[in-house]
């Protein structure tokens, strides 16, 4: 058959498009309504029998980072840190809130004053909903169904979507839940005053409402300017709960949003409860003689921890503090496991990557840093870790992971996950070397890790592709793709699971208990860890929702491990 032919009987043939579909069926889900049978015993009898006072933590062997280190001042300037920590310095703090500046300059690319939550550039192409109009919510006048006004939130109307979140998220927080019912009626901490920089989640949203239903009164604000859920912070405004946080937030306003909880007539805060350290910081320099109140903080982060070793050092912790940050509950449950699963959502959400076959270098291989290999590895990618401490060194190595210097591998890996604590991990010159394409990401609270601000120069094309996406370009056209301006990660771009959440939140709830019904004199101005007993109570709380059962000792065998029945079955020595 000749290709004429063949031509013209293909031109007689009459394409018909194919009908729309009517769309596909709606598929919903129905929640279980959650379990509230608990093999737990109750708070009295829990905490009954704990020791004396908690053990004191050892400092650590790693030198923290000073309180303000190289944090920069409003007008720009970058202050080095010593090597040797002989006093704390904080970061030189002038603007005046009563001056308020414009829109354009709050969101303008100014140097951030804190290096744990804000240090680094704005971008001009800050997140906002686009549902909402580009109206700070400083200058928006809104007021609950109460008619209260004392919140700062991005849209008050957002309450009814936040209050679902909030509810989906008790379903996963069977502690909390169950503390809540069984400590409501004892009131543990009536007339506590709290004063909270966390982020602002509906997990977080569980804890502070739990917090109200054993009796305190507590105002917050959020501790990074991209965490936050609006219509969570919508919801508890809405509920009365005094809350002034919004995602995007600039420099300014977060600031302004600590110094609105702090600072308000007729109330002053008897506890804190931190997360990085910078509401503490803020108090201990605009604020010194609210600490004369206070009776304990309460901090979760790396970060915060260290800026409390610092004072304590110094001998400028004026009040004791309890480290949550390293009790077993925190570094074992939401350090590992919760960052073993949202590394991949965030990068996921943000940048749809197949991680099959793809070389990554994870900087630091703690908890964080082993939560995100293993994920990483399961999904195919090849995993390499740079680390200091031989001892996780050898760790890395004995789960299959080759331990390199970054310089060795910068050239050839397609994404770069930071999770250190430390600063300037990935450097200029890092930058400098990577490939077209790679990803760069922080998994670690503070924001130091990579030094965005030397990205800021007027070479380099910035160009926003999506939010918390920014493609940074070279003048020979190589980019790299930058997650949430080098923040944390999982928190900034996606979420994290709830119940590993609950873990920390209950963690937090009794250490805040503690510190506030502890006797004067059971701790000193120093830094204390959970005792061990409270711990086993937190994981004892969570272990129903997976039909659990503990073996229980005997008697004979109790007595031949030289243990109490009840606990506490580790030392504190004890390294799980």
């Amino acid at each position: 058959m000749s290709v004429q032919l063949v031509t013209a009987k293909i031109a007689d043939v009459e394409l018909k498009e194919d009908k729309p579909s009517d769309g596909a069926p709606l598929v919903s889900a129905a929640m279980a309504e959650p379990d509230n049978n608990s093999a737990a015993p109750p708070l009295s009898q829990a905490i009954k029998g704990l020791p004396a006072s908690a053990m004191k933590r050892s400092e650590p062997a790693q030198r923290p980072r000073e309180v303000g280190e190289g944090a920069g001042s409003p007008e720009g300037a970058v202050s080095e840190a010593p090597r040797t920590v002989k006093k704390i310095q904080f970061a030189d703090q002038k603007r005046e809130f009563n001056k308020r500046p414009t829109k354009i300059g709050r969101r303008s690319l100014s140097r951030s004053i804190s290096q744990s939550s804000t240090d680094s550039y704005s971008s001009a192409a800050s997140y906002t909903d686009s549902s909402d109009d580009e109206t700070s919510p400083r200058d928006k006048q809104q007021k609950n169904s109460k008619g209260s006004s004392d919140f700062c939130v991005k849209n008050i109307k957002q309450a009814e979507f936040g209050r679902r979140e909030i509810e989906i998220a008790e379903q996963e927080m069977p502690a909390l839940m169950a503390l809540r019912k069984r400590a409501q009626g004892e009131k543990p901490l009536a007339g506590a005053k709290i004063v909270g920089c966390t982020h602002i989640t509906a997990q977080t949203a569980v804890l502070i409402e739990t917090l109200g239903a054993l009796g305190a009164q507590c105002r917050w604000a959020a501790c990074n300017i991209y965490s936050t859920l609006n219509e969570v912070a919508a919801a508890l405004a809405e509920s009365g709960v005094p809350v002034f946080s919004w995602k995007g937030e600039s420099e300014d306003d977060f600031w302004w949003c600590i110094d609105r909880c702090v600072n308000v007539e007729g109330w002053q805060p008897n506890m804190i409860l931190d997360d990085g350290g910078d509401l503490t910081h803020w108090i201990y320099k605009k604020y010194p003689n609210m600490f004369k109140k206070i009776k304990g903080i309460v901090e979760e982060s790396v970060t915060g921890v260290h800026r409390l070793y610092q004072l304590s050092k110094a001998g400028k912790l004026c009040v004791p503090a309890m480290n949550v940050n390293d009790s077993v509950t925190k570094q074992k449950f939401d350090n590992l496991y919760c960052c073993r699963e949202s590394i991949l959502d965030g990068l996921k959400r943000t940048t749809d990557m197949m991680f099959g076959g793809k070389q990554v270098v994870v900087c630091g291989y703690g908890e964080v840093g082993k939560g995100c290999c293993a994920a990483l590895k399961a999904m195919g990618s090849i995993v390499y870790v740079t680390e200091i401490d031989p001892i996780c060194a050898l760790q890395a190595c004995m789960d299959g992971f080759r331990l390199v210097k970054l310089n060795e591998v910068i050239r050839q890996v397609d994404i770069v996950i930071t999770c250190t604590g430390n600063k300037n991990v990935v450097t200029r010159e890092h930058l400098d070397r990577m490939k077209n394409g790679c990803i760069v990401c922080n998994m670690g609270h503070s924001n130091t890790e990579i030094d965005v601000a030397s990205l800021r120069t007027p070479e380099l094309t910035w160009e926003r592709v999506r939010s918390q996406v920014d493609h940074v370009i070279w003048p020979d056209g190589k980019r790299i793709v930058l997650l949430a301006e080098g923040r944390l990660l999982n928190l900034s771009c996606s979420t994290v699971p709830t119940f590993v959440l609950s873990i920390t939140a209950t963690t937090q709830a009794l250490a805040l208990i503690e510190l506030y019904n502890a006797p004067e004199g059971r701790y000193k101005q120093d830094v204390y860890l959970l005792p061990k007993k409270m711990d086993e109570y937190v994981a004892s709380l969570h272990l129903p929702t997976f039909d659990a059962h503990l073996t229980e000792l005997s008697d004979e065998q109790a007595k031949y491990l030289g243990l109490n029945k009840n606990g506490p079955f580790k030392p504190n020595y004890y390294r799980y």
